[in-house]
């Protein structure tokens, strides 16, 4: 079995499993639950190496540990902040010249404030993307194809080589561009093989998703680095959240770690308002605060586009 499915295979999905690989009980925090079904714990133990031990308020711990908080109904958090919801199968378009395809339903790791977290993938089938690749091929206006999920990486490398060399095989495709968590969680997922299928098919982009620099081990930025190796532009987004990555410092030393890792930061996002997240959300107004101040401190490329994603806008909406 490949390392990264290997990985795959033994997760930790029971809290007091995790409680326990980090010396903490729920002493600590009265206000710890059980993850509803719905959305359950799931969390590489990978990532749990970085966290620190004995710390209930680790900034990696507090992306996905669930809490009670989850559960309390709030105004203006709903299951669908972005309205993808209506679409008929796994191919959404928000903007002109782009679409985004749901490649998989899975993730190897839940985060808590995810905007996916009650999205309907019982719905989708790979069928669907023999109807996504008709409708692309069909419509010359698009230049880019997006692979999301879940996590597109997820998929094997054989069934993902495929894909990309039938996306990349339209002529007016200009561009691939892949979302992922997966390279940070279990960097072992950058194997031969993944490599091998980037550098058949080029003119691919790779956007991960990091929020804190102690995301970035060793091992992560080995995998960014032979990412890079074979013409990958790597490009990160970030969630701007309470008590994870909310100060100044921690953007700071992000950017930092991003680029030493070969990767650029693009955007930060404010929190997408789902239901079950809204203990994460930063108002605004310090959100341009912060992006101000970091100005002040880092070259202009080290700084992210504060963006917010708003239903039925044209493109993501600046902040500030």
């Amino acid at each position: 079995m490949d390392t990264w499915k290997a990985s795959l295979a033994d997760m930790i999905d029971d809290l007091d499993e995790l409680l326990a690989q980090l010396n903490l009980d729920r002493t600590f925090e009265p206000r710890l639950a059980d993850a509803s079904s719905s959305f359950p714990l799931r969390v590489p133990r990978e990532f749990v190496s970085r966290m620190r031990s004995g710390d209930i308020n680790d900034p990696l711990l507090r992306q996905i540990l669930p809490i009670e908080a989850e559960n309390e109904a709030v105004a203006g958090f709903g299951t669908d902040p972005l309205g993808e919801h209506r679409s008929a199968g796994p191919m959404i378009q928000k903007y002109d010249g782009r679409v985004l395809i749901i490649v998989s339903s899975a993730c190897a790791v839940h985060c808590r404030y995810c905007f996916r977290r009650h999205f309907p993938y019982e719905a989708m089938s790979d069928r669907g993307w023999q109807r996504a690749l008709i409708e692309i091929s069909e419509d010359s206006s698009i230049k880019e194809v997006i692979l999301s999920g879940g996590d597109p990486l997820l998929v094997d490398n054989n069934l993902l080589g495929d894909l990309f060399e039938r996306i990349l095989a339209i002529p007016h495709v200009q561009r691939l561009r892949v979302h992922t968590r997966l390279p940070i969680v279990i960097p072992s997922r950058v194997d031969d093989g993944l490599l091998k299928i980037i550098n058949r098919s080029q003119k691919i982009i790779v956007v991960v998703h990091i929020n804190h620099a102690n995301e970035i081990d060793d091992d992560v930025r080995r995998a960014m680095h032979r990412l890079s190796s074979v013409g990958v532009v790597l490009l990160n987004q970030s969630v701007l959240l309470r008590g994870v990555n909310d100060t100044v410092e921690a953007l700071v030393e992000l950017s930092e770690a991003l680029i030493e890792a070969s990767v650029l930061p693009y955007y930060l996002h404010l929190l997408d308002r789902v239901k079950g997240a809204h203990h994460f959300e930063v108002p605004e107004e310090t959100a341009g605060q912060l992006v101000a101040s970091m100005r002040t401190r880092l070259p202009g490329y080290l700084v992210p586009r504060l963006v917010r994603e708003v239903e039925g806008a044209g493109s993501k909406v600046p902040v500030g």
